[in-house]
């Protein structure tokens, strides 16, 4: 027998409400799975209205796959090695993005794909750490995978303070981009100390009058600021979303890509990289205890905030 944990689960599909804080299965990981003791966990903004938190698939079609345990950024200590995992040792200390149709972190124990980690950053904690994967990775993949972003361009982004746009500016700044950012002006600081050049309130001001010749638009609102941002591109240029697909204005010299984040053991250990070098600090709002869960979900929905909510495990 396997054993018990305690963990976050919801038995029914729907928001925080379904949420529950129970003692659970322990799992075992299988072939090419290495089974973390969790020690931190974060939450996503719409995680609980994703397909996949629930099901098998992606998009609706999928098996129900409940109860579910939500929180797809992990930071923890290897427990144990499933077949054919040679990458790790049991103690080490790794983090990772779990795969979005996997049982996530909320809980004592996640197994994950040995694939999807990486060595946890030695100047943070597990708690910093769990802030990392999903943000920083839909950064850097958006920005370097999608956009080939190159150093004296310029790039906006949306969102500049929050949990993947605060990534999106660090990162655009240490590759040697020119950043502007939006934001609410009670966080302007704060943006212009991610590296941010300039801060738009994107509240009192209009950003299309603000900047020019753009050769990136990171997109984490999209919207009516996804439609204006046409207006910033230079000829050539890319507008990058992590929110709804996006098309050029007919005669636009741009192009539009949408993405999903992938796990990506490759990008984790540049996100290191950056981390060890200073260049890169995870942005975190609060630390809340594992059997908070549910409320961290709430608050997803209705606070402002500056960086990721983060659950402490153990």
């Amino acid at each position: 027998m396997n054993g018990t944990m305690h963990a976050v689960r919801g038995h029914r599909r729907g928001g925080p409400e379904e949420l529950m804080y129970e003692v659970a299965p322990k799992p075992v990981p299988g072939p090419g799975d290495v089974l973390v003791e969790v020690r931190a966990a974060s939450v996503t903004p719409g995680e609980l209205g994703w397909d996949a938190t629930w099901t098998d698939s992606f998009d609706g079609g999928g098996s129900p796959r409940l109860p579910i345990v939500p929180s797809k950024e992990v930071s923890g200590v290897v427990a144990e090695l499933g077949h054919g995992v040679a990458d790790f040792r049991p103690g080490e200390a790794v983090y990772g993005l779990i795969p979005f149709t996997r049982d996530g972190a909320a809980a004592e124990y996640v197994t994950v794909p040995a694939a999807d980690l990486a060595a946890k950053p030695g100047s943070l904690d597990h708690e910093r750490t769990a802030a990392l994967p999903l943000a920083g990775l839909t950064a850097w993949q958006g920005l370097v995978a999608h956009a080939g972003i190159a150093p004296g361009q310029r790039v906006l982004v949306h969102g500049g303070a929050g949990g993947v746009g605060s990534f999106a500016v660090q990162v655009a700044a240490a590759l040697g981009a020119e950043v502007a950012a939006t934001a609410a002006a009670r966080d302007a600081d704060f943006v212009r100390g991610l590296g941010a050049e300039t801060v738009i309130d994107y509240a009192g001001q209009r950003f299309e009058a603000e900047v020019k010749d753009a050769d990136v638009v990171f997109d984490t609102v999209g919207g009516d600021t996804q439609a204006r941002s046409w207006q910033v591109l230079r000829p050539g240029g890319v507008l990058v979303s992590v929110v709804a697909p996006s098309t050029p204005p007919d005669g636009a010299d741009a192009r539009a890509v949408f993405f999903v984040v992938e796990p990506d053991r490759a990008g984790l250990e540049e996100l290191t990289a950056l981390v060890e070098a200073g260049r890169l600090v995870p942005q975190v709002d609060r630390i809340v205890p594992l059997e908070s869960a549910p409320g961290a979900y709430a608050a997803l929905e209705r606070e402002h905030r500056r960086g990721k909510i983060v659950l402490r495990v153990s």
